[in-house]
């Protein structure tokens, strides 16, 4: 039988996940009971508004707790301390210049649950994510898309502040 597929995320990224499940348990299942239970005190339930809404509400929260305790069962977290400091990996800033545009453009590396796109965190297992990783500065690496080819020259690596 195969092995579960391993998470793999940042230890920032386990903290976040594991505070919002904590949330959701401890704070906002207790909200939700309440808003059911002074729904149910206004009588018919079949023409009650807030109860659908707060039933809804209920659905959406268990939804997302299975979601993270999935994500959180098979989690493993990277250290940036054990990696090598000169090659991308998860956990990492990475400097790249754009060959086409001649532009830089700034990556961290991170787990698939934890892709921002807007804030330039793109998973280690996107096209241009799984091209970095194991890239060492001064390296060329083509990403190939849907969009066409892409090539990438490695400038700097860091960790993630």
């Amino acid at each position: 039988m195969a092995e579960p597929k391993k998470n793999i995320m940042t230890k920032e990224g386990l903290e976040k996940f594991e505070a919002e499940l904590n949330d959701l348990r401890v704070n906002k299942l207790k909200e939700i009971a309440q808003k059911i239970k002074e729904a149910r005190e206004q009588g018919d339930l079949s023409e009650n508004a807030e109860y659908d809404a707060a039933k809804d509400e209920q659905r959406d929260i268990v939804a997302r707790i299975e979601e993270l305790e999935k994500l959180l069962k098979d989690v493993e977290v990277i250290d940036e301390n054990d990696t090598d400091p000169n090659t991308v990996s998860v956990g990492k800033n990475v400097r790249v210049l754009d060959i086409e545009y001649n532009e830089e453009v700034l990556f961290s590396i991170v787990g698939t649950g934890e892709v921002d796109s807007l804030a330039g965190k793109i998973s280690s297992e996107s096209p241009v994510g799984a091209a970095l990783i194991g890239a060492r500065i001064g390296e060329i690496i083509v990403v190939d898309t849907p969009a066409g080819s892409f090539e990438y020259k490695v400038l700097e690596i860091s960790k993630r502040s």
